[in-house]
């Protein structure tokens, strides 16, 4: 057996008695906000974990990768648990991350950040303070995948919303790309349907390229994105703590 496979075998027997290290791994962004963000959530999780060593890693756009954090950490401690920050499970969770997992005997991922009740709250939470008020009709915007998990993520986390905002106005699911209907079409839907001010919920992680498009689908207000929202942080930490159990 080999140094590394005896040192893999080691590091499995040894993990139930260990604290793994998270990786958050975002999507990535050339935008300076949107990067804020990353690292906003990554200092807030070190904050509510202490004892555990917290790094960020990127799937697009920005570096490190998820490979190269998993490889120095894999080579320095015990193999970690990724937590990828997107909100659905997609392309970057099913390929992307399960490659690096399978690369690394031991390491784990959990599921997707989204849909969770926490982000739902986060995303009523965006609205009131956009300005969207209860007799609007919302349109619920989602990036979009052609993976069929992430519609059926992004199907569940509508519904969340949709559940708080009960007597409201009505909600209709809008994808940014690769799904339907598009975020102008489920706008023009709903002004269709005799709504006379239509909001945009954005169920994204940060500002960025989908973010500023939002802006130009003919909606009278856009609200922001989720950003460094303590209640992500939790369901960050949810997720950790579920792949330890």
């Amino acid at each position: 057996m080999g140094v590394r496979s005896e040192r893999s075998r080691n590091l499995l027997n040894d993990n139930a008695i260990r604290t793994p290290p998270l990786v958050l791994c975002a999507h990535g962004t050339a935008n300076p906000a949107g990067q804020q963000v990353v690292l906003d959530l990554l200092a807030a999780t070190r904050r509510q974990l202490p004892g555990v060593r917290v790094e960020a890693a990127y799937v697009d756009v920005q570096a490190p990768g998820p490979g190269d954090v998993v490889a120095d950490l894999y080579d320095a401690s015990d193999p970690p648990v990724i937590v990828p920050l997107l909100l659905s499970t997609g392309y970057h969770v099913e390929v992307d991350i399960d490659r690096v997992v399978h690369a690394h005997p031991g390491t784990r991922a959990t599921s997707a950040l989204g849909p969770a009740p926490l982000l739902a709250d986060t995303m009523i939470t965006r609205c009131a303070e956009s300005g969207v008020e209860p007799s609007d009709a919302v349109v619920f915007a989602a990036a979009g995948s052609s993976r069929p998990q992430a519609a059926r993520d992004a199907e569940q986390a509508a519904a969340l919303f949709a559940e708080r905002r009960a007597g409201s106005g009505p909600v209709l699911l809008g994808y940014g790309s690769a799904s339907s209907p598009s975020i102008p079409e489920a706008v023009a839907r709903l002004r269709a349907d005799g709504a006379s001010r239509v909001a945009i919920a954005a169920y994204l992680l940060g500002p960025g390229h989908f973010h500023d498009k939002l802006h130009h689908a003919g909606a009278d207000l856009v609200t922001a994105p989720l950003g460094a929202d303590e209640r992500l942080v939790q369901q960050a930490v949810v997720r950790y703590r579920a792949a330890l159990d």
